[in-house]
């Protein structure tokens, strides 16, 4: 399938199909990441009434129906990546203490 450019999309000499211009819309605005509840436990509520949402309103999605689900679902994975990188960092500076001692370990040694 064809990408259309906006200016073709809008131009008044064009014969487009709703399909097209809705999905050109559709593709230039930022995507969210794969919405598999194993990944965001911390969003699976909000998922699952974003899914609903859209199953719901297979036009109207297109349209603004399901838009306050997804700005909520932006913040949700928001909070959750905040959390992961706290988690991770944590677990970084034990890692780096655990070698810095192995380090001091293996120079003393010498």
């Amino acid at each position: 399938f064809r990408h259309f450019s906006d200016s073709e999309v809008y131009s008044s000499n064009s014969n487009f199909s709703l399909f097209q211009v809705i999905y050109t819309q559709s593709r230039s605005k930022k995507m969210h990441p794969p919405l598999t509840p194993h990944r965001h436990p911390m969003c699976l509520e909000i998922i699952e009434e974003f899914q609903k949402c859209h199953l719901d309103h297979p036009i109207g999605k297109f349209f603004g129906d399901c838009t306050e689900l997804k700005v909520k679902l932006d913040r949700c994975f928001r909070k959750e990546k905040a959390v992961k990188r706290k988690v991770n960092f944590e677990q970084s500076k034990k890692l780096q203490e655990r070698l810095k001692a192995i380090r001091k370990e293996e120079t003393a040694e010498t």
